[in-house]
């Protein structure tokens, strides 16, 4: 019968695509219009009519199957491709859809009822029904946003994803299913999900979310929305994106007015020598650069985006900040520079200004910084071409000067240049320092021309691809430039004397013409003037001594001037355009709040208009200070810091040896990166060292207040990689080494069902595990229902979420079992990770045990004989109001550190779920707890409610001056000493003392209370009081035996009265019960229990809390009735009870 439906359903869709295709014309081309499904929308739910026949549950969905005859018969891709792009089918005689969805989409088709009911008129074309659906093909190979794009290739030999040949939704590989939501360069796609492919039939799959990594933050999502919207945006190649900008930034003023000052101190091997060293720097920068450029797609920010996704937000946002800044004070740094060579220019010309330097700087600067703020935001494409024609500028004036220098003159000779002369080159070979400068001064003079090299990467968001630009145009800039730099270097220092009077009369006379030894008198003249008496020197021409001495070799002198105001101006927008750049990244990323404002963008470039002001106001401010003498060097400083954490993120990439570590670049080394950041750090205290200081300073006071607020991002950064590796290496190596007793600490596996339903129980193990032994909560999820592994999944990451959020340092493990002792004994076995594996069993006390199936007792002491088994030690906890809270249905107070929207409270609704899962530490009850958020106040609770909800908190709170009694009667190990010196040490508990109760013998109390004061001292535990209980074994108050004996009655067997087999048989269904022969065998056991119960009263009915030896039950021999019968005995109307039994291997040394 089942072969026949397929026939039929064959038959029927090979009829409807013949009447599609006999009804469509032949020349109506494919859809080309789409529509993008929403980024949470994998799969598109059917609104169509629905055919008749049966409903989805009993018939599945089919793919839709191919006619190969009818394939063959029509070869008019046009009506194939339409129908296959998953465009819903026309009526017959009507058009084709114009707009289809089919982007991202599935296209299926469901059986026909084969009681031969006709079919609809209308064919839903997209839809879902679990697993047997399959996208379209243009869905799978489209790549562009705008058009379908059907191939006919190896993959699908047809236009319905016949992927090898056959129908399945399995995609090949694709680029679009790799792509971020809303990412810039294309559609994102979603792949078929592993339960869409895996799962049974009549199981729904689930709603898969993206893959580790694939989720955008908010911040990344709105950026990346804001990228994809516009269109016609302006990107630029490597060349106008990169190259002119870096070039132009590298080529300061330093190039025309202190390049040949800093050749005539250091001479010309030195002068190259700094050159080198600068441009080694930036090299190795430049090459680190292009490593992280590389590993992946790169948004706009520049350094700040660089460092951030490398080495997290702590180190980037410290550095994104600085940076912005430097740019801004930078920008007034170029304008002043500009300012101070125009009033020089006009002062020498003709005065018509007033005679006031600093306000002729200030009113010079504010209208060209109103200048060049006008180019700015006019858009990129004006800034762009306003950095072409300076570019064109600059490179006139250095060709300019080039050709000067092969031009010598007569009435330039009085100036100290004489063209190219070997004399001149061999006397300026060597340094000639004068003053208080030295080769680190110099250098440090130098080295702000060799920055801006990040002048294209921190426009990354404008380039085309950066992957491309920004390693290609920044190395050929420093390449070009440091040629350049090195090409002026020498020749100056081959043409021009150090000192000239500037007199064309101090030529030399024949008869002392011997008597000269500079290179001057040579060509016949005498500079010896310049050098006085007091071994000052006062000329004022040479390199030594004038800083315009270029503009005299050069061909035409005011092209020189050209370009120094090229220079100055090319930087100064550059600078202006990289701060707001990099603040709206950093702004967008919200890692400092209360700047949200500033990562608004405009224009179809996503202008930051706002950061363009903030930008133009602080370097206003500067350029009204009009001295940046102390400022500069803190800017260089900025810049280097920057470069250093370039190197280092190279470098700690490298070392983590992350999978995601793949530049396409290949040509840098982790080393050399990590050299190259200690260079730029040793670079900084040469240029400034109080300056570095300061820098160093601001740096760690940023990334201190970042690592505080914990910004919720998650970049992937190389830190948590490193983290990562550095756990893995750490844990194995601990493998390797034996367990000392000196290193014992208790690592605890509690189990507290979800961690927010026992806050008490979760608090106090917590205080004496946290940062000293290791803490898992465990959860066993039982139920009659299938496992359900994705939800447990989500669970875990959802509640290891909360337990970092409560500040918890604890793993939360939740696994699927048949009953609690299964999955209790698969916890035991498997939880934890070589070392880090726990030792200690530690679960709350089961106070319902005697109103539900006494089967759960069964379980419940089984687990503790299991931890036994496993060689771990067993810790019960017991609180008089409870543990459990999930059923209180309002408990806002008690969960005051869930996260919380604004006038928003956290509910725990307790939801009942018969056939489903059941909490782990509560197996009578089946409910469990989910969290909602409300508006409303929460309601009035009862009385018990109120005292279980105070209870909760009670270890969350610093204790009171008080003790912690210790009734140590039972060598263990020394757990039950341990964990009260443990928890003492915490500061909440260090105003109480501890006090140790010891059994003893009455006319022996002084000789034990004395070796007991012996061992404790010798363990170096401070106690403040030994009691030595002599009457342990005397007969318990009558009331109380009667007490007990009424308590266990219900589970008694009475074996005796009834026949052996039928008591047996009792037995063997029910093995709790209590036999006589047992309670007669353990009396003495169960009178000390209830005798303890008393003296607990008497001694420590006001301590903090009790920890005591829990009795042990021989497995086999006592009854689970029974032996939770002393347990309850024991513990019952007391203050909080900790029942400790170590696992009997010593856990206390005093042996150092």
């Amino acid at each position: 019968q089942s072969v026949s439906e397929c026939l039929t359903a064959v038959c029927i869709a090979a009829r409807m695509q013949w009447e599609y295709r006999r009804s469509s014309p032949s020349s109506t081309p494919p859809v080309q219009e789409e529509k993008q499904a929403p980024e949470n929308e994998g799969l598109a739910v059917d609104t169509g009519l629905e055919p008749a026949g049966p409903t989805p549950s009993s018939s599945r969905f089919q793919v839709d199957l191919v006619a190969e005859a009818a394939s063959a018969a029509d070869k008019t891709p046009s009506t194939d491709s339409t129908l296959a792009s998953g465009d819903k089918a026309t009526p017959e005689g009507s058009e084709p859809a114009a707009g289809g969805e089919a982007k991202g989409r599935f296209r299926v088709v469901n059986f026909m009822d084969p009681s031969g009911a006709s079919p609809p008129e209308v064919v839903p074309a997209e839809g879902f029904q679990n697993g047997d659906t399959v996208m379209s093909e243009g869905s799978l190979h489209s790549s562009t946003g705008g058009q379908h794009h059907y191939h006919y290739d190896t993959h699908t030999n047809t236009y319905y994803l016949r992927t090898f040949g056959h129908n399945t939704i399995d995609a090949v590989p694709n680029i679009d299913f790799y792509r971020q939501s809303a990412a810039p360069l294309g559609d994102k796609l979603i792949r078929p999900t592993l339960s869409e492919l895996h799962d049974e039939l009549d199981k729904e799959p689930f709603e898969d979310g993206f893959a580790n990594g694939d989720e955008l933050s908010p911040a990344e999502e709105a950026a990346a929305k804001e990228a994809a919207e516009p269109k016609g945006a302006v990107k630029f190649g490597w060349i106008k994106g990169v190259l002119v900008r870096c070039m132009l930034n590298i080529w300061g003023v330093m190039l025309f007015i202190r390049m040949s000052w800093i050749v005539g101190q250091a001479g010309i091997v030195l002068s190259c020598v700094i050159v080198l060293m600068a441009t080694v720097v930036t090299t190795i920068t430049g090459l680190s650069t292009s490593a992280i450029a590389t590993n992946g797609f790169v948004r706009g920010g520049g350094a700040y985006y660089l460092i951030s996704r490398s080495l997290g937000p702590e180190f980037g946002g410290s550095i994104g900040l600085i940076f912005a800044f430097a740019n801004a004070v930078a920008v007034a740094m170029y304008v002043v520079g500009f300012a101070e060579t125009v009033v020089e220019l006009l002062g020498v010309s003709h005065p018509i200004l007033p005679h006031d330097e600093i306000n002729d700087i200030r009113i010079i600067g504010t209208i060209t910084i109103i200048l060049l703020l006008g180019i700015s935001m006019a858009g990129m494409e004006w800034e762009a071409k306003a950095q072409i024609f300076l570019l064109v500028v600059l490179i006139t004036a250095i060709f300019n000067y080039f050709i000067g220098s092969f031009i010598p003159l007569k009435s330039k000779e009085s100036h100290g240049f004489f063209g190219y002369d070997s004399v001149i080159m061999m006397e300026n070979m060597g340094p000639d320092f004068r003053g208080t400068e030295s080769f680190f001064s110099v250098f440090a003079i130098f080295f702000p021309a060799a920055t801006g090299i990040l002048a294209g990467a921190n426009i990354s968001g404008d380039l085309s691809d950066p992957q491309l630009a920004i390693p290609r145009g920044t190395l050929l800039a420093i390449l070009i430039t440091g040629i350049v730099y090195l090409g002026v270097a020498i020749s100056t220092g081959s043409c021009i004397v150090r000192d000239a009077t500037g007199n064309g009369n101090d030529t030399l006379s024949t008869q002392f013409m011997a008597n000269c030894t500079d290179a001057a008198c040579k060509f016949g003249y005498d500079f010896s003037y310049c050098k006085g008496d007091d071994g000052h020197y006062n000329c004022r021409y040479g390199l030594q001594n004038d800083f315009q001495v270029m503009s005299i070799v050069s061909g035409f002198s005011p092209i020189i001037t050209a370009g120094i105001f090229s220079a100055t101006l090319s930087s100064a927008l550059a600078s202006l355009v990289s701060a707001p750049k990099v603040f709206q990244a950093l702004c967008k990323d919200n890692i400092y709040p209360g700047l949200e404002m500033f990562a608004k963008g405009y224009g179809k470039n996503n202008e930051p208009l706002r950061g363009y002001i903030l930008t133009f106001c602080i370097a206003l401010a500067f350029i009204l200070i009009a001295q940046l003498n102390i400022i500069a060097p803190i800017i260089s400083n900025f810049f280097l810091a920057s470069y250093a954490l370039i190197n280092f993120s190279v470098f700690h990439a490298s070392l983590a040896n992350s999978p995601g570590w793949r530049p396409s670049f290949k040509f840098y080394n982790m080393w050399v990166s990590l050299a190259g950041a200690v260079l730029c750090c040793v670079v900084m205290f040469v240029i400034n060292w109080w300056a570095a200081l300061m820098t160093n300073v601001i740096v760690m006071g940023l990334y201190i207040y970042v690592s505080y607020k914990k910004p919720d991002v998650n970049w992937g950064s190389s830190t948590q990689a490193l983290t990562y590796h550095q756990a893995l290496t750490h844990s194995l190596h601990l493998s390797s080494v034996e367990d000392h007793i000196k290193n014992f600490r208790p690592q605890c596996l509690v189990m507290t069902g979800y961690p927010n339903s026992r806050p008490a129980l979760l608090h106090l193990v917590h205080a004496f595990t946290k940062n000293v032994g290791l803490m898992i909560c465990g959860h066993v999820r039982t139920g009659s229902r299938r496992p359900n592994f994705k939800e447990l999944s989500n669970d875990q990451t959802r509640y290891q979420r909360w337990l970092l959020k409560n500040e918890t340092k604890a793993f939360y493990t939740p696994v699927f079992a048949d009953d609690m002792r299964q999955g209790t004994q698969y916890l035991l076995q498997a939880a934890g990770l070589g070392r880090l594996r726990p030792n200690t069993l530690v679960i709350g006390y089961k106070s319902d045990w005697r109103d539900g199936d006494m089967m759960n007792v069964e379980t419940y002491i089984h687990m503790i004989h299991d931890a036994f088994d496993f060689q771990y030690g067993s810790v019960v906890f017991r609180l008089k109001e409870g543990l459990d809270v999930s059923h209180i249905s309002e408990q806002d107070d008690l969960l005051s550190s869930q996260e919380k929207t604004s006038g928003m409270k956290d509910v725990v609704v307790s939801i009942d779920m018969k056939d489903s899962d059941r909490d782990s530490s509560k197996p009578l009850s089946k409910a469990t707890t989910l969290f909602c958020h409300t508006d409303k106040s929460p309601q009035r609770l009862n009385v018990a409610d109120q005292r279980l909800l105070d209870a909760s908190q009670l270890f969350k709170r610093k204790q009171g001056k008080g003790t912690v009694d210790v009734w140590w009667l039972f060598d263990d190990g020394g757990l039950t000493l341990l964990i009260p010196y443990l928890l003492t040490n915490k500061k909440k508990w260090k105003d109480c003392k501890i006090r140790v109760f010891i059994g003893g013998k009455i006319n022996r109390i002084d000789h034990d209370r004395r070796a007991m004061a012996t061992l404790l001292s010798k363990f170096r535990i401070d106690f403040s009081d030994i009691n030595v209980l002599g009457d342990i074994n005397t007969k318990p108050k009558k009331e109380n035996v009667t007490a007990f004996e009424e308590m266990i009655e219900p589970y008694r067997l009475k074996e005796d009265d009834m026949e052996q087999d039928t008591a047996e048989a009792q037995k063997a269904s029910e093995p709790w019960r209590i036999t006589d022969n047992e309670l007669e065998l353990y009396r003495a056991k169960t009178n000390r229990q209830i005798r303890l119960n008393e003296l607990l009263k008497e001694h420590s009915s006001t301590a903090n809390l009790i920890v005591m030896s829990m009795p042990l039950a021989r497995k086999g021999a006592v009854s689970s009735a029974l032996y939770m019968s002393w347990l309850e005995t024991l513990s019952k109307d007391l203050p909080p009870l900790l029942l400790v039994r170590g696992n009997h291997q010593s856990v206390l040394t005093f042996y150092s």
